[in-house]
């Protein structure tokens, strides 16, 4: 590699709203807030709601629910 021209790669601190932290290596150069990681993210905790607030869910079922193959 040339020196000179690539962004120095360190480590930094990433903060999850939750409270998770854990350290990854970027050439950000600073520290990471997100919303959602790994420690909190339905999908990976099996914590899968499904968030309906206009009735589409309800309204499919009661539409396609006694279609059968």
């Amino acid at each position: 590699m040339k020196s000179g021209i690539h962004p120095e790669y360190t480590d930094m601190k990433v903060t999850c709203t939750c409270g998770n932290t854990f350290t990854t290596r970027s050439t950000l150069g600073e520290d990471l807030n997100v919303e959602v990681c790994s420690a909190c993210h339905p999908f990976y905790t099996g914590k899968q709601k499904i968030v309906d607030t206009a009735g589409r869910v309800e309204k499919f079922r009661q539409k396609y629910g006694s279609m059968k193959k």
